[in-house]
């Protein structure tokens, strides 16, 4: 934590300090904060536990301070209360201890996070003399595994009181590059169904922040060997052994986890067993693209994370669609739309927002189309029009799922005169898209008045029909002026009309 922000810090907490020494509440720093601190990690979230009633402080403080008061779990007394000092925002989380702080240590998960400091302890001392053992409350050696880079369960119990920490024990490793202890490890697959019962919300939380980090490829393979993945996600169960043509180098189950890594590879966050530069220089990549894939989609999430998520997902319903052909070659027919379904499904109940929703769902049901564009060569500029109409914004995502998708079914195997021409339609059906985008968006040629008051339509959606016919058309170099595109209108009319009089007839 740099100097200006630990002076920030400081200058909130003794304020606190007084705040609730005048009321005779001993507070203590507690869990992540610490954790964090000793290992001079960036945060701005601090755990505070007092001797008192934390909502009801929380709400004082909030007051005192002029910050927002957020009440996390009214059950178990825990609020947040946000404060502004400097530039920085801060989270302060409140609960309460009812005995000592050392039983209020007992109970948390990990013994890295269940280390406190007395919070007029904390602010007294400079800077350098603060890491002080005699300072740190640590009854169950804490520091010591910080030192040994482990996470350690408090006690055997800690999973049944909140099923939460099996991911999050997970989570924690991941993101802290530590190793999970044996014994540890061993209870997490004891407790390993009760992963089952952790309300959606926090699963997506967690979810979410493994997929985020470098290598989530390796942190949903520890998932699956801990026995918590298929809780999570039963449907990813079935993929299990579920053999595909000779083309894929592995089953449906670990394509899926290699689509991840393939994917992180192709976005430059993580190497790939099977990768080399050569592949990677020719991919599809930019300054554009990367900056696409930041966006934030919902709160946690981004274009880059859930792009993972689509990776894993996008052939959840292979095993659902499996059939041989007269050769007793393996076909999936459908799987992309069931799949899509499927995917819908596994979200909602994981309290995905909409909007991640729909664009995972987006990715999972186009995944093939960019192959399917360009059939040996490279695609049309109708085809190209039509794609990005049909998956609007997630275009650019499912192109970089696609190629991900070929180098996870090649594997070791993986042709590079294939890659290359893969990549060259992609590339192709970008940047052609870029041109159609040129021509389209500074010059109208017609709008809906001129449907009406030049042609004789009427308000409704063959407009709408219509003016898609037009945009198609002008995109795809057919149309330059706004005579030609009448002309179009007129005669997508008599064709029209031609084809109901066909059917009237018949």
């Amino acid at each position: 934590m740099s100097f200006p922000e630990i002076s920030n810090l400081i200058t909130v907490l003794n304020k606190l300090y007084e705040l609730l020494s005048q009321g005779s509440h001993p507070g203590y720093i507690v869990g992540g904060f610490i954790r964090d601190w000793l290992l001079g990690r960036q945060t701005n979230d601090v755990d505070i536990a007092v001797d008192g009633n934390a909502l009801s402080i929380a709400r004082g403080v909030a007051r005192e301070f002029g910050g927002k008061f957020v009440l996390l779990d009214e059950a178990n007394g825990i609020a947040r209360v946000v404060i502004m000092e400097g530039e920085k925002e801060w989270y302060f989380d409140f609960s309460s201890f009812s005995e000592d702080i050392e039983s209020d240590l007992a109970r948390r998960d990990f013994t890295i996070n269940a280390m406190a400091m007395e919070l007029g302890q904390f602010v007294s001392y400079e800077p350098e003399v603060k890491q002080s053992q005699t300072l740190l409350i640590d009854p169950f050696s804490g520091k010591e595994d910080l030192g040994n880079r482990t996470v350690r369960a408090v006690s055997d119990q800690i999973f049944e009181a909140d099923a939460a920490r099996l991911l999050r024990a997970v989570r924690l490793a991941a993101e802290l590059d530590f190793a999970i202890e044996p014994e540890t490890e061993s209870l997490i697959r004891r407790y390993s169904q009760s992963t089952g019962k952790i309300p959606g919300e926090r699963v997506r939380e967690e979810l979410l922040r493994l997929l985020s980090l470098p290598r989530a490829y390796y942190h949903l393979r520890y998932l699956d060997q801990l026995g918590l993945l298929l809780v999570l996600i039963p449907e990813l169960g079935e993929s299990k052994a579920v053999e595909q043509p000779t083309v894929h180098f592995w089953d449906v189950f670990e394509h899926s986890l290699q689509t991840v890594a393939t994917v992180e590879f192709l976005i430059r966050e993580s190497d790939w067993e099977y990768g080399n530069e050569d592949i990677l220089s020719t991919a599809l990549w930019s300054d554009m693209i990367e900056e696409h894939l930041s966006q934030e989609i919902s709160h946690g999430s981004n274009r880059k994370v859930l792009l993972k998520l689509g990776g894993l997902l996008h052939d959840v319903a292979k095993p659902r669609t499996k059939s041989l052909d007269d050769t007793g070659r393996a076909r999936f027919l459908g799987h992309t739309k069931q799949g899509a379904a499927m995917t819908a499904s596994i979200l909602e109940k994981l309290r995905f927002s909409n909007r991640e929703i729909n664009l995972v769902e987006n990715l999972v049901y186009y995944h093939l189309r960019p192959a399917q564009m360009a059939n040996g060569e490279l695609p049309t500029q109708r085809a190209i029009y039509r794609y990005f109409r049909d998956t609007g914004d997630a275009g650019i995502d499912i192109l970089l799922l696609a190629l991900a998708d070929y180098l996870a079914s090649r594997g070791p195997l993986v042709d590079m005169e294939e890659w290359r021409r893969q990549c060259r339609v992609a590339s192709y059906i970008l940047s052609e898209h870029d041109k159609q985008q040129v021509k389209i968006l500074p010059m109208k040629l017609v709008d809906g008045h001129d449907l009406i008051n030049i042609v004789g339509l009427t308000p409704g959606p063959l407009i709408g029909e219509l003016l898609a016919v037009v945009h198609e058309a002008q995109a795809s170099g057919e149309l330059t002026n706004r005579e030609e595109a009448l002309a179009l209108v007129r005669k997508e009319l008599s064709l029209r009309a031609q084809r109901s009089n066909l059917t009237k007839q018949k």
